[in-house]
């Protein structure tokens, strides 16, 4: 992925802070965003670097296009334009439906939804007029369920989102999503409130442990190669079988 340059999104830490130096190592040149977590982000950005790869950081909030058209212009200015999306960023609420605050009901749903629909405006023409481009959604495995409140309607239209994507935007751009189960580096802060969540969960899954954050970084890479060229509108679920159907 030499020529390729990538917009990773909420990538301050965490999954989409993996996800950018996978991108980086596998050659591609990395712009990171976040909202807040400045420094943070200046961090991604070293680690990069040191990747040999070119990167860069953009603040801007994803719910507001006029950051993005920003930080979508600087990107094109300093790296060129953008040949893959990768939609990370996205608020998490959950709790009970009648306590919900409209406030969190907004940042969940436009971090989710509306991000990825204001971006793929930006960044698609460039994307056709090159005749190649990817974008890759985060999901859940929350969006399975009905009771992980808000977080999991979201995350579960995403996937319309992103087959309806993939029938507007081919044959130039492939539109995927990811879907991970509970991460392991995460368990730790989930246990924190829910002690047996995470036994509960390795006990359930057929592999026998969690996804790891840098497992579901390569499938981002992979998605973005050759081998998957005839992969789009699909949400590859991460999660070790644990969401396989049963009595």
């Amino acid at each position: 992925m030499d020529s390729k340059v990538a917009l990773v999104t909420g990538a301050a830490r965490n999954l989409p802070a993996v996800i950018a130096r996978e991108l980086a190592a596998a050659g591609a040149a990395v712009a990171v965003n976040d909202i807040t977590a400045e420094e943070e982000l200046r961090e991604v950005v070293r680690a990069i670097q040191e990747e040999g790869s070119r990167g860069m950081m953009v603040m801007a909030d994803v719910c507001r296009r006029d950051q993005l058209e920003e930080i979508v212009a600087q990107v094109k200015g300093d790296l060129g334009t953008i040949d893959i999306l990768v939609n990370s960023a996205g608020s998490f609420a959950g709790g009970s439906w009648l306590e919900l605050p409209e406030e969190s009901w907004d940042r969940v749903m436009d971090t989710n939804l509306k991000a990825i629909y204001l971006l793929t405006q930006l960044v698609a023409p460039d994307m056709k007029e090159k005749g190649w481009g990817r974008i890759i959604n985060i999901s859940a495995g929350s969006a399975d369920y009905r009771n992980t409140s808000v977080y999991g309607l979201a995350k579960s239209a995403l996937r319309f989102l992103t087959q309806s994507l993939a029938l507007e935007l081919g044959p130039a751009i492939t539109v995927n999503a990811i879907s991970p189960g509970q991460i392991a580096e995460s368990a730790p802060d989930v246990s924190a409130f829910d002690t047996t969540l995470v036994e509960r969960a390795i006990k359930h899954t057929p592999i026998g442990r969690l996804v790891t954050r840098r497992e579901i970084a390569r499938m981002v890479v992979l998605l973005c190669s050759p081998a998957f060229d005839s992969v789009t509108g699909q949400t590859i679920r991460m999660d070790g079988g644990w969401s396989i159907p049963r009595w």
